[in-house]
């Protein structure tokens, strides 16, 4: 499933460098191409899918606002061939920071039930084996 699309790229970013960055021709044809930018958004759903698998259903029901920010991020920076711009590379450390939060459950969505249930145990484990040493079995020693 994608998390944005080609018009959401233009908005954020601009028709412009899109283009820049998929009309990869020897010969420029001035127009974006789709193929370029459909592989870019993949590769991007792929990765948030990485983080979200353990803690959220998959497919997303619906898209929310901060995983559509970050896919957006995340398929302009893997439209660079070379390096991107400091701003675009900064957004994207942040992306991926955040995908890392959203995993570990610091940064929750705000999706409804879609979180697995956890175990019920509280993470303290308690056995109930008789012990060796008692007062009755240590007489003479105390």
């Amino acid at each position: 499933m994608a998390y944005t699309t080609l018009a959401q790229l233009n908005d954020r970013y601009g028709e412009r460098l899109v283009i820049e960055l998929t009309d990869r021709d020897e010969a420029p044809t001035g127009v974006t191409d789709t193929d370029t930018v459909d592989q870019a958004i993949e590769g991007a759903a792929a990765q948030i899918n990485g983080y979200l698998q353990g803690r959220y259903a998959l497919p997303l029901a619906e898209t929310p606002p901060l995983i559509k920010d970050l896919a957006e991020a995340i398929a302009i920076y893997r439209l660079h061939i070379y390096s991107a711009s400091d701003k675009i590379e900064a957004e994207h450390k942040a992306a991926v920071a955040a995908l890392r939060d959203i995993g570990n459950g610091t940064i929750r969505l705000p999706i409804a039930g879609v979180e697995p249930k956890g175990s019920g145990g509280t993470g303290v484990r308690i056995t109930d084996r008789e012990r060796p040493l008692t007062a009755q079995n240590l007489k003479g020693f105390i």
